[in-house]
């Protein structure tokens, strides 16, 4: 396969979270099947013109990919897939989320867990894409996150609570019968605060500290130190290794880049 049937053919993902910028992209003739490059912001400008810079500098982002696929960093608000009604999302989605300026709101149906995910884009950003590329797909960054742990919590029989963490962030979540049980976002990269969070949803759940499990992935703070403090009041907390996750497939294997990309490449 030459140069420019990788460029026609493939979609090049583009990472947009709060503080940093990634590209990745499917090829066949690489080492581990899959490029990556995680790109330097500058502070004080805009995502959206970090995004142009980078179309400058970037090698993926100059070779001239006509589609890509964004998964966008933005507050999600999970809607019932039965209560779903597209004509208001935007006063849904602004009520639950005040203060978001310059945005458009998005959805992607979750049909899997019964849901819809509404969500955020900046429309500069978007403007920035669309005028790069003919095809764009827009998810929320922590769409494959939910399906990998989906597909776990069929194991077993303990009841599961999941701590996701990446970009200074902790995303957790819990799945009951196919659905969320629940779905929540804490900022923070500081240890005692993600114990705090975690342990405060798990009684909130009403989880066993015996029987139930904590699963934990993503970029991990301190993690020797955030595992010895959960374990003093949660027997069971699993770590997610994604190279034992994904049986060593070369994406699994490529330094720095986040579980969400992994899990994207991964599956696909």
């Amino acid at each position: 396969m030459n140069e420019n049937n990788i460029i026609t053919d493939a979609r090049l993902v583009i990472r947009v979270s709060r503080h940093s910028l990634a590209f990745a992209v499917s090829n066949p003739i690489a080492v581990s099947k899959v490029e990556f490059e995680p790109y330097t912001v500058r502070s004080g400008i805009s995502m959206a013109a970090n995004l142009r810079e980078a179309f400058r500098e970037s090698t993926l982002l100059g070779r001239g990919y006509q589609r890509a696929q964004a998964l966008i960093d933005t507050p999600v608000l999970m809607v019932p897939i039965q209560e779903f009604d597209e004509s208001s999302i935007e006063d849904l989605y602004h009520h639950a989320m005040p203060g978001q300026q310059g945005v458009e709101v998005a959805y992607q149906v979750l049909p899997e867990l019964k849901a819809v995910a509404l969500y955020s884009i900046n429309r500069d950003l978007k403007l920035v894409m669309t005028d790069h590329f003919n095809d764009v797909r827009f998810l929320p960054l922590m769409q494959p996150i939910w399906q990998l742990h989906l597909k776990r919590s069929y194991t077993g029989m303990s009841r599961k609570l999941y701590g996701h963490f990446h970009d200074r962030t902790l995303e957790i979540f819990s799945f009951e019968k196919n659905r969320f049980r629940f779905c929540n976002t804490f900022d923070t990269n500081r240890v005692n605060d993600a114990v705090y969070f975690l342990l405060y949803v798990w009684k909130q759940l009403a989880l066993d500290n015996m029987n139930d499990e904590l699963h934990l992935s993503g970029d991990l703070p301190e993690r020797e130190m955030l595992i010895e403090q959960l374990r003093r009041f949660v027997k069971k907390v699993y770590i997610l290794n994604p190279t034992a996750e994904f049986n060593r497939t070369p994406v699994s294997l490529i330094k720095g880049m986040p579980l969400d990309l992994v899990t994207l490449f991964a599956h696909k």
